[in-house]
């Protein structure tokens, strides 16, 4: 024992005095390069008290951001998180200037400008050295995790035995692709849980689960961690009692559709019962939260959610590495988008402006911030974490569902799968690990670029309005776009949306991937298929016979509700199972999405879902994506639920998961199985026993 420990102390005063080194190299050589960086006094020095000089002033900076960084940081929490990324190489430049003011040897000094680049290439360098050193050693990888749950434990209650819940969402992967990734070898950490190499058991099941019609993180996430999604029946819609456009991913919209869910089931949530939410839209009920959108609206101190951003940048290095990859993604966004368009790549969209930076955010920033954030909920020993990545999501949007782009992403998603396993075995208790998505996406050109004009368009054209010569982008409303918002203080209003529209005549038109709606704001109550024709009696014949229109929903006097198609078919609702008319194509489940919609109290007065081929597989979105999601048609609709086998099965053989209700309800029975509160029983005899309850 007693030589085990002087053999582990040795080894980490000889990777200390190695990243000193190699700092202090690192030191010389920007003092060789940088004129306005000096190591030496304007008379000279020998070679020796250079060195000296040199090596004093990396011992000092790397102690003062050891001590100092963290102090720091945490007085900073309050500033948005991307002005805190930006402000740490400052503040870093600082601690050189500082580390070079009491350095006793020599007289060592750099302008303010040059110290900021010195600080982050010294830190950047002293961190790949301690990492390439630590992956050399998992014996000191560990203890390092295990010393890092004891201070952790010192500092909270303890906690209990029995087994933890995370779940990671892996935002808009479908099932098919996260079973197509593991069969090419790009998901190696799911392919071993699923037993997919030689002699390996498998430790987790793989079932697929169908959405609802509004096939998007707003409406999934709100019923996953809610309990509840009635009355979300798209990305955004118009709501005609307060003439407001409800976007999913606005602060506001999502606290309110939060408020709501929780008044529907009269419960907090998910994660009430020490949890954690990292990254959603929705806080789930969590006492600790991180970049969740919902709790953006609030200014309060007390309201902050500030655990995320102190836990990973309480690490200089931390920033430094981020920025690097940041630029790095930025730089490969640019690259693949100039090869597709001098490739003439079909379908694509436009992937410049702030896209590059968007998607960089999404691809590092954000996954960096919330996997830190996850790990220190494993540690921390907390009962369930779920935690959302929006990464693919956001560039299978634009590079397309199976590009080599969006496969990229999945081999780092799974990596950072593979260090949440990892630190799992050393938290202080068992975790079972749960991976999820929230909807698939379907591939396909826009609807403007295959016909020359948007949703829009066709529908003022159809009323007799004027339609613009040029048709207007219809920007994509993906998660990251919100989260960078969210992390600047920004309103998250897209261009060209108006959050109150006036009460005019003319209709208002909203995009959520294939899913389209048309709504009359100077009329207070959904209008009937007769109040409509009526009025525009060109209206439902053009949209329902136009190629892109899959079929239309709308409300009917004589019939209670109406799916329109081409060629004049028209299905009531409750006809649809002996005939399903223009949604055959939909496959089964569309007819019950379809009516659970109608049921809402402020489904629009038009309901336009897109045609679909299921030859290909392909829609057509009325944003500008090539990848998405939001209404009905092939992949979108059939996300996944990789859970281990220590949980319950989460349907009874032959059954199917409906609704993102229906999963809530899954997670729920899995958390009290947990806790010791239930016996795993067959899936159906729970869910019978909870839905009696």
């Amino acid at each position: 024992m007693g030589g085990g420990r002087w053999r582990r102390g040795a080894g980490q005063v000889g990777r200390s005095v190695a990243v000193w080194a190699v700092s202090t190299v690192t030191m010389l050589v920007l003092a060789g390069l940088l004129p306005d960086f000096q190591l030496q006094s304007p008379d000279g020095d020998s070679a020796t008290t250079i060195a000296v000089t040199a090596a004093l002033g990396a011992g000092a900076f790397g102690v003062l951001s050891a001590v100092v960084w963290p102090l720091l940081v945490r007085l900073l929490l309050l500033v948005p998180a991307l002005v805190l990324g930006l402000l740490v190489f400052f503040l870093n430049g600082s601690l050189l200037l500082l580390a070079l003011r009491v350095n006793p040897a020599g007289q060592a000094e750099a302008a303010p400008e040059t110290a900021v680049i010195v600080a982050a290439v010294m830190s950047a360098v002293a961190s790949a050295t301690g990492a390439a050193l630590a992956v050399r050693d998992d014996d000191a990888y560990r203890r390092r995790l295990y010393r890092l749950a004891d201070r952790r434990r010192r500092r909270l209650p303890p906690c209990s035995s029995t087994p933890g819940t995370v779940v990671i969402q892996l935002d808009g992967v479908g099932h098919d692709v996260l079973r197509d990734a593991v069969g090419k070898g790009l998901m190696p950490t799911v392919a071993r849980w699923l037993g997919a190499g030689p002699e390996q058991p498998p430790s987790h099941r793989l079932t697929p689960w169908r959405t609802d019609w509004s096939s998007q993180t707003g409406a999934s996430q709100l019923g996953i961690l809610h309990g509840s999604n009635h009355d979300v029946p798209a990305f955004r819609w118009y709501e005609k009692d307060t003439g407001e456009v409800m976007v999913s991913n606005r602060p506001s919209s999502a606290l309110e559709l939060q408020r709501r869910a929780a008044g529907r089931t009269g419960d907090g949530g998910l994660l009430t019962a020490d949890g954690a939410s990292r990254g959603n839209l929705f806080s789930g009920g969590a006492g600790e939260l991180a970049l969740v959108l919902s709790v953006a609206v609030r200014r309060g101190r007390g309201n902050r959610s500030r655990a995320g951003y102190f836990a990973y940048f309480s690490d200089p290095a931390n920033a430094v590495r981020t920025l690097l990859s940041f630029v790095a993604e930025t730089a490969r966004e640019i690259g693949q988008s100039t090869r597709a368009r001098l490739r003439k790549e079909h379908p694509r969209v436009s992937r410049g402006g702030l896209y590059p930076l968007i998607r960089a955010f999404a691809t590092v920033v954000q996954r960096d911030v919330v996997v830190a954030a996850v790990v220190g909920d494993l540690l921390a020993g907390r009962t369930a974490v779920y935690a959302d990545l929006v990464a693919y999501d956001e560039v299978a949007h634009h590079s397309g569902p199976r590009s080599r782009d969006a496969a990229k992403v999945l081999q780092r998603l799974d990596r950072s799968l593979a260090l949440i396993e990892k630190v799992a075995e050393h938290a202080p208790r068992p975790y079972r690990i749960v991976v999820l998505s929230d909807h698939g996406q379907s591939p396909g050109e826009t609807f403007r670029s295959r016909y020359g004009l948007t949703l829009g368009d066709l529908v003022r054209a159809g009323c007799g309005l004027p339609v613009p010569r040029r048709a207007e982008d219809t920007h994509s409303g993906a998660e990251a776009r919100a989260a960078v918002r969210a992390a600047l203080r920004r309103p998250v209003e897209e261009h060209g949306e108006d959050h109150r529209p006036s009460r005019r005549p003319e209709p208002v038109v909203l995009a959520s991937g294939n899913l389209g709606l048309v709504s009359f704001p100077d009329v207070p109550h959904r209008m009937s298929h007769e109040e409509i024709d009526a009025r525009h009696p060109a209206l439902l014949p053009t949209l329902a016979n136009h190629p892109g229109i899959g079929f239309l929903l709308v409300r009917s006097e004589e019939h209670g509700g109406l799916v329109l198609g081409a060629r004049g078919a028209r299905t009531p609702l409750d006809e649809l199972d002996a005939d399903p008319g223009p949604l055959a194509v939909f496959g089964p489940g569309a007819a019950d999405a379809v009516r659970r919609t109608h049921s809402f109290p402020h489904t629009a007065d038009i309901m336009v879902n897109s045609c679909y081929d299921p030859a290909d597989g392909e829609v057509l979105a009325f944003e500008e994506q090539i990848g998405s999601h939001g209404g009905l048609g092939g992949a979108q609709g059939l996300p996944f639920l990789l859970s281990p086998l220590d949980c319950s099965a989460p349907a009874e053989d032959g059954e199917e998961l409906v609704g993102a209700e229906h999963v809530h309800r899954v997670l729920r029975r899995w958390l009290r199985e947990a806790a010791g509160e239930e016996t795993p029983l067959a899936a159906g005899a729970a869910e019978a026993g909870e839905r009696a309850a």
